[in-house]
């Protein structure tokens, strides 16, 4: 397994839109196994394709306390949508930001798992919103489109210099 780099807002890679996954090999699942990885190190509870510079409809999360619930959702759907939720949430290509989004409280989902097989489940409060989180990155959108062009800016701007600083370093 390896660690990968993820990708950091304002990169214009991060709002490509991500194509469905046809081939379910080896190849996905090294994938996988790097993405959770990758998720496990930050700390993070949800990572997309996106944000390691693979377009493809990929996700993996896990909310557990423990850490030890991982899931895997290509090609996921929302099929039914339930109720509202206003929650902070952060974002491994956004970090040290935390800003108040409201999404569905809960969710029916469908997806399928590193081998084809579909499956569908319900997920409500963190998981909801983790699901949608990534799920959007799948779309090339941040949680930072959903608040003020101020307060969006304002992020860009700092996420830029301390990049430019880092470069220097």
């Amino acid at each position: 397994m390896a660690l990968l780099n993820i990708l950091l807002f304002p990169d214009p890679r991060l709002r490509t839109k991500a194509v469905e996954v046809s081939t379910f090999d080896e190849n996905l699942q090294t994938l996988v196994d790097d993405m959770l990885e990758t998720m496990y190190e930050a700390p993070g509870i949800g990572l997309a394709a996106t944000q390691v510079d693979k377009h493809i409809r990929l996700l993996v999360m896990d909310v557990s306390e423990d850490k030890n619930e991982s899931r895997v959702l290509i090609n996921p759907q929302i099929l039914a949508v339930e109720g509202e939720e206003e929650m902070d949430e952060g974002c491994l290509s956004v970090p040290g930001y935390y800003e108040s989004v409201t999404r569905a409280d809960k969710i029916h989902v469908r997806a399928q798992d590193s081998r084809g097989n579909f499956f569908e489940f319900h997920a409500d409060d963190l998981e909801a919103v983790c699901i949608q989180h990534e799920m959007d990155h799948l779309d090339g959108k941040l949680f930072v489109d959903y608040i003020s062009s101020l307060k969006r800016d304002r992020i860009r701007k700092k996420l830029e210099k301390l990049k430019k600083q880092e470069q220097k370093g």
